[in-house]
């Protein structure tokens, strides 16, 4: 994306209302003719079929004719009613050609319908032909929609990837592998693994079976000496990844098995740990701690002024900077801001091809504040210590701005402040309504996807004009 078009169209803070929904859906009123044009356009991969049945059927048919013909020569030619002896051959051939291909294209369509009946559960309900139109549409947006990096982590990377699925399937979501803590770090303290956690979480949200494959991926075993305490999520791409040889080869067919699309990707495969410099007010005296560990850093009890990796020149994975440079989209967060965003920022590689890629680079803040990471942050503290830790690979963000829920968050979170009126902004800012209705403090899927894809397509449209 061109930063310099950028400044000179001035940083503004721009209020969202809901978008419209999303074209391809359907009207239910639409007529016959429309429909058929729909599903004739480019690109849905039905008229290459009836091309390609039309001219076989040419080829067999004449094939066909020309056996029936030598056999009825050596058989002799059966009687021929009346009507069709006294017309001429090319009329009576017509006749009979036009009575077989009717019933021939009834009996392929009641043997569709039977077939697809068969493969359905019984309680399910017969698909009508705009069902399927508008399936086979979806299908084709999400193949043709724009290739979207995902970057993040922990609770929030999911609820985004849940979104997102219904626009593209061309998602690449990056993983930290800082995690230390828990199930996961268990793993990687005994086995030697990146931490699956979070791989876990973005396979479930990311399948196709996801109801399923959440309840067991996310299956927590609640006693035994070896598994208590331990998810099946993270056991199973443990042992995907040394029958496979190799960490990412365990990721990339475990997505396979479990029918994901996308794909998952870590931002480094180097055994990164990541630290932090915390500021603690004890006794009205300000002391500084080193705390080393993801895990720790949120226990620390001080206020994070900056975090770091060890080591500081962790190498980036060779495929995640290729997905960041070919990306139309990158989006970083939402998520814990420290210690699941900021650990894939600071490799330095995946710094650089952020700013090197041409795509839209949007930064989503968090609902409400995370204890021990952001207590008391607003947006425009996010946005400052992204520019500490990351420089300017993102000058757009998206933040939330209803505040009056149906509930209101728990004692322990409160809502991330937008700016003031006034406040100069050095970032573009977009506001929106994204909040759960039943978990105010995190982000719903489909808004947030909805006015990410919004500002996307705003943003290209300005780069574009």
């Amino acid at each position: 994306m061109d930063h310099s078009r950028d400044r000179k169209r001035g940083w503004r803070r721009q209020r969202l209302e809901p978008p419209e929904p999303s074209p391809g859906a359907g009207s239910r009123h639409r007529s016959r003719l429309a429909r058929l044009g729909t599903a004739l356009r480019p690109g849905l991969a039905v008229k290459r079929w009836l091309v390609l049945i039309l001219a076989s059927g040419l080829v067999a048919g004449y094939g066909f004719a020309l056996l029936i013909h030598q056999a009825f020569s050596w058989l002799g030619w059966p009687n021929i009613p009346g009507f069709l002896r006294a017309a001429p051959p090319w009329i009576s051939g017509l006749l009979l050609l036009s009575l077989g291909l009717l019933v021939l294209l009834w009996s392929a369509w009641q043997w569709s319908r039977t077939m697809t009946a068969a493969l359905l559960a019984q309680d399910q309900p017969m698909p009508d032909s705009r069902a399927v139109l508008r399936a086979l549409l979806r299908r084709y947006q999400r193949r043709t929609g724009p290739r979207v990096v995902a970057i993040g982590g922990g609770t929030g990377m999911p609820n985004l990837l849940r979104g997102l699925r219904h626009y593209t399937d061309n998602i690449t979501a990056v993983v930290t592998v800082a995690d230390d803590g828990g199930s996961s770090g268990r793993l990687r303290q005994q086995m030697g693994v990146l931490p699956p956690g979070d791989f876990r979480n973005n396979i479930a949200a990311l399948s196709d079976a996801e109801g399923l494959m959440t309840q067991l991926l996310q299956y927590r075993f609640a006693s035994g000496d070896g598994l208590g305490g331990h998810n099946f999520g993270n056991i199973f791409i443990t042992t995907m990844a040394a029958i496979t040889g190799s960490f990412e080869q365990g990721i990339a067919e475990s997505s396979r098995v479990l029918a994901v699309r996308g794909r998952i990707l870590p931002s480094t495969l180097e055994n990164v740990i990541l630290c932090a410099e915390v500021r603690v007010n004890r006794n009205g005296q300000e002391e500084w701690r080193y705390v080393r560990g993801e895990s720790r850093i949120p226990e620390s009890g001080g206020q994070i002024q900056r975090v770091h990796l060890e080591p500081q020149d962790a190498r980036a994975y060779p495929e995640t900077i290729k997905a960041i440079l070919n990306a139309d989209l990158i989006v970083a967060g939402p998520g814990s801001f420290f210690t699941s965003l900021m650990p894939n920022l600071l490799v330095p590689a995946i710094q650089q091809a952020i700013r090197a890629s041409r795509a839209v680079r949007l930064f989503v803040c968090n609902v409400a504040t995370q204890p021990g990471e952001t207590d008391g942050f607003s947006v425009s503290d996010h946005m400052r210590h992204l520019r500490l830790h990351a420089g300017d690979a993102f000058n757009v963000a998206l933040a939330n701005h209803r505040f009056t829920p149906p509930q209101p968050p728990p004692p322990t979170l409160e809502w991330v402040a937008l700016p003031e009126e006034d406040e100069p902004l050095d970032y573009q800012l977009f506001t929106a309504d994204l909040i759960d209705e039943e978990r105010p403090w995190r982000h719903d899927p489909r808004k947030l996807a909805a006015q990410i894809m919004a500002i996307y397509q705003r943003l290209r449209q300005e780069d574009d004009g």
